[in-house]
């Protein structure tokens, strides 16, 4: 899986999840069996997407995989009547996991599932000194 209960937990808090996994109306407490069968039914909607570009399991599981995880989760758990927010967060990451399933985006990954090496370095370069000790100025 992606995420776990406690990413869930940290991202969204302990009262709306006991609100969402609520499925008897007693809502006393997080029910883990039915957060637990959210996170897996979101990690293999991303693996549907991933399946043709990286051999899965993933070697290195990115960062924004486990915030994707968590959004399609709860979307998933809102039933029928996500709210607003809720939705745009689920239509979000459903369009950047279609843009990774195309090629558009890359997860930072080599094709074997590893993480791939960086060549995005910052440099920096100057000019020169405007201004020293010998020179006073512009003038």
């Amino acid at each position: 899986m992606y995420a776990s209960v406690g990413d869930m937990l940290s991202r969204f808090g302990e009262q709306d999840l006991v609100l969402l996994t609520d499925r008897e109306g007693r809502a006393d407490s997080i029910d883990n069996g039915v957060l637990e069968q959210a996170l897996k039914d979101a990690s293999a909607e991303i693996d549907g997407y991933l399946a043709g570009r990286y051999p899965l399991p993933l070697a290195h599981v990115p960062t924004i995989l486990n915030r994707l995880c968590c959004d399609i989760a709860r979307y998933s758990l809102s039933t029928e009547h996500a709210p607003e927010p809720v939705e745009k967060r689920y239509q979000a990451a459903l369009k950047f996991l279609t843009s990774v399933g195309k090629g558009e985006l890359q997860l930072g990954l080599s094709d074997d599932g590893q993480t791939a090496p960086s060549s995005n370095f910052a440099e920096m370069q100057s000019d020169g000194r405007v201004f020293s000790r010998s020179d006073k100025g512009f003038i």
